[in-house]
């Protein structure tokens, strides 16, 4: 994402399309997600990460004081983030083509947790 010199750069919520079944049955391919970067990471949340070049979209956790980003599909290993990387935001909502499909993410009882990072 390009700077533009706007103020309220990387705050606004924006939206993508899950490529892969590594989120399955989660997010299926070709399911549109609404990223929120002005949401906190919290442990549990689904969020989309850049670790060094990579961009990665999976399940945030954070275990011994590291973060981790697990994938729903149980062949794929946690990818375990390196120091420095960037949180692009959380993921509040998923829509598809069919109205029933869609589902907002609500992370109230994540908050409420007293150990949750901020």
């Amino acid at each position: 994402m390009a700077d533009t010199g706007c103020s309220s750069e990387g705050m606004e919520p924006f939206a993508l399309r899950v490529i892969g079944d590594s989120m399955a049955p989660e997010f299926e391919d070709g399911h549109i997600i609404v990223v929120d970067p002005g949401f906190p990471l919290l442990d549990g949340v689904f969020a989309v990460i850049q670790n060094g070049d990579e961009i990665l979209f999976g399940q945030y956790v954070n275990k011994d004081q590291q973060g981790w980003i697990r994938y729903l599909d149980p062949a794929l290993e946690p990818v375990l983030l390196k120091s420095g990387f960037k949180v692009k935001g959380v993921v509040t909502q998923r829509n598809s083509r069919r109205r029933k499909d869609m589902r907002r993410y609500q992370y109230e009882h994540l908050l409420a947790q007293p150990n949750s990072p901020a």
